[in-house]
């Protein structure tokens, strides 16, 4: 079987990196390598990273002199990964035993694919909050599968601890220190501009929820990054993407300015979806209200765009 790169990035997670680390060496799909970055953690994360690269010879763990941040330590990790595959974590959250081996088998068939698939959400002690990734991210009906660049444009809604995807689809895709806090978001979008998504609905991973979670702690410095993302998106691809696609962007940025107070770019950027296409505020609020109704999909195969 191909080897799998697990790369993750480590800050501060001493009381959850154990169960983190065990998540992954217990997986039924043994032939992987943890490539685990600690990122200059002040707590006691090197000592547990240490004793488990000790006993487990597929664990690959550097530490960091001084903090270099997500972005510029998850392309080291992608630098260092010697797999076919790689597949991403994060040191905070967990997987289930049989993730890696359900998505082989995906791969065996299509290896040009990005397999990934949903979550459960849990707490700041591991306990299940009842919702599942894609339920809080109020996407339940979003298109999950085959080329999905035009969707994800409206906003990312990929559990990112998920995914798994050939190294070789990265060759050329790194995280953009541009980015801050969504440097994950124009990530998958990079992929899913070239490549197409296979989404399997059981959720294999779980992804905790708690203070420290970045657009949760920072919620106005997110939203002006994500005006900003989104702007680049319109230039890098507004020459290749349909009028549908532009005004569900523009629609995005109105929501987004009115949220910020600002009325005259909320105005803006309404008459730019209308101009690209009339019928996109009626079809945006009507899926945004449908989302909230139907938080477990259940109208899906009732309500298509």
């Amino acid at each position: 079987m191909p080897l799998v790169s697990v790369v993750s990035p480590s800050y501060n997670h001493e009381k959850f990196l154990a169960r983190a680390i065990e998540s992954i060496i217990c997986q039924t799909f043994a032939d992987l390598e943890l490539i685990i970055i600690d990122d200059a953690s002040a707590d006691g994360s090197r000592k547990i990273l240490e004793d488990y690269a000790k006993k487990d010879g597929r664990i690959r763990a550097v530490f960091h002199r001084e903090n270099a941040g997500i972005v510029r330590t998850m392309n080291e990790g992608l630098e260092m990964a010697r797999g076919k595959f790689i597949s991403l974590f994060a040191s905070d959250d967990e997987w289930a035993r049989d993730k890696l081996e359900k998505q082989m088998k995906i791969l065996v068939n299509d290896e040009d694919l990005v397999v990934w698939s949903d979550g459960l959400i849990i707490d700041q002690e591991g306990a299940e909050t009842g919702k599942t990734f894609l339920q809080m991210y109020g996407a339940t009906r979003r298109k999950k599968n085959g080329y999905i660049f035009e969707e994800l444009l409206k906003g990312n809604f990929i559990c990112g601890l998920s995914i798994i995807f050939k190294k070789e689809h990265v060759k050329d895709i790194r995280y953009d220190e541009q980015f801050k806090y969504l440097n994950d978001y124009k990530f998958m979008i990079d992929l899913a501009y070239r490549y197409k998504f296979y989404f399997i609905p059981e959720p294999l991973v779980k992804y905790r929820v708690h203070v420290d979670n970045s657009i949760i702690a920072r919620e106005r410095e997110c939203y002006e990054e994500t005006i900003a993302l989104q702007e680049f998106f319109l230039k890098q691809y507004g020459g290749e993407i349909t009028n549908m696609a532009k005004a569900d962007i523009h629609f995005g940025l109105s929501s987004i300015y009115r949220r910020l107070g600002d009325l005259s770019s909320t105005k803006y950027h309404l008459i730019r979806a209308f101009k690209f296409d009339p019928l996109s505020f009626f079809r945006n609020s009507a899926d945004r209200v449908l989302s909230k109704i139907d938080k477990f999909g259940l109208l899906a195969p009732f309500w298509k765009r």
